[in-house]
C-alpha cells in the first residue's frame, strides 16, 4: 500500500511538472510482450495432509515449511503504454502507465518435499479426499488455463543521441511500481488467484523517426523486471515467490506540443 501511495504521488508530480514545462509531449505505444517462463516455488504455510494419491496414501502429513514447486510456461502477449513528459536538450523525462497480460500455457514438474507428483492422482492435492479422481496431477495442470496480468506506473528518463538527421537513437531507464495479478486455473481448478504490488524497473533502447516538428514515430526494445512476487495458493495452504521478467518489442508515436 505504501508503494502504491508513493508511486501515485510520483506520477502526479511528474504530470504537474510536465504541464508547466517547455517541450511537453504525450506518447503511446503497443508492443509484443514476452514474459519469461516461471518457476513457481514456495512452501506450505501450515501443516497439510494429503488426499489419496496413486502411490502416496491419503493422510500423509506434510508439515508447514515443506517445499512445493512447479514450472509454469506462459504464452507471449501484448503490452500497451501511455506517457506524458517533457524534453530538455537531449534529455526526456516522463511518467508512464503500462498494462500487459500473458495467458498461461501449461504447468509441469510438480513436486512437494522433493517428491515428483506429476504421476500421482490429483486427489493428493485435496486434504481429506479419500477417493481417487481418475486424473493425474500432471494431466490436471498441463491444461494451463489462467493469466498473468500487470499494471505498471513508471518514472522514466531518456537520452536522445543527436545524429543530425531525422533518425535519433535513444536509451532510457525507469523505476516504478507493478501491480501483478496471478491466476492459475488449470482444467478450471483454481490453484492460485492472488496479486501483489512490488517494485519494478526497466531499461529501454531504440530509435526515433521525426515526421514533422511535432510528430515522431519510434520503435524499440525493453527489458522489464520486478522484485519477487508473494502470492498464496487457494487450493491448499501454501505461499509462493515468483518473478515477472519481461522482454518487449514496441512501436509508438509521440506528439510534441
Amino acid at each position: 500500500m505504501r508503494k502504491n501511495i508513493l508511486f501515485s504521488a510520483m506520477l502526479s508530480c511528474a504530470f504537474s511538472t510536465a504541464a508547466a514545462a517547455e517541450g511537453i509531449y504525450v506518447s503511446g505505444n503497443i508492443g509484443y510482450n514476452d514474459l519469461d517462463d516461471i518457476n513457481t516455488a514456495g512452501s506450505f504455510s501450515s501443516d497439510f495432509t494429503t488426499g489419496a494419491g496413486t502411490s502416496i496414501p491419503a493422510g500423509t502429513p506434510l508439515p508447514a515449511g515443506t517445499g512445493v514447486s512447479w514450472d509454469t510456461s506462459v504464452d507471449s502477449g501484448t503490452a500497451v503504454s501511455f506517457a506524458v513528459g517533457y524534453g530538455v536538450d537531449q534529455w526526456r523525462f516522463e511518467a508512464e502507465y503500462s498494462t500487459a497480460s500473458n495467458d498461461v500455457d501449461s504447468h509441469g514438474s510438480v513436486s512437494a518435499a522433493g517428491i515428483p507428483l506429476d504421476g500421482e492422482d490429483a486427489a493428493v492435492l485435496i486434504s481429506g479426499q479419500q477417493e481417487n479422481l481418475g486424473v493425474t496431477v500432471g494431466d490436471l495442470v498441463a491444461a494451463g488455463e489462467g493469466e498473468i496480468s500487470a499494471d505498471y506506473l513508471f518514472v522514466n528518463a531518456y537520452y536522445d543521441f543527436d545524429m543530425g538527421s531525422a533518425l535519433t537513437p535513444y536509451v532510457g531507464a525507469g523505476i516504478g511500481n507493478a501491480m501483478v495479478d496471478v491466476d492459475y486455473s488449470p482444467s478450471g481448478v483454481s490453484i492460485i488467484d492472488d496479486d501483489d504490488s512490488v517494485l519494478a524497473y526497466q531499461f529501454m533502447g531504440g530509435v526515433n523517426l521525426a515526421l514533422s516538428d511535432q510528430l515522431e514515430l519510434f520503435g524499440g526494445l525493453r527489458w522489464r523486471q520486478t522484485d519477487d512476487l508473494s502470492v498464496g495458493a487457494s487450493l491448499f495452504p501454501a505461499g509462493f515467490e515468483l518473478e515477472a521478467d519481461t522482454f518487449l518489442a514496441e512501436v509508438g508515436t509521440r506528439w510534441q506540443f
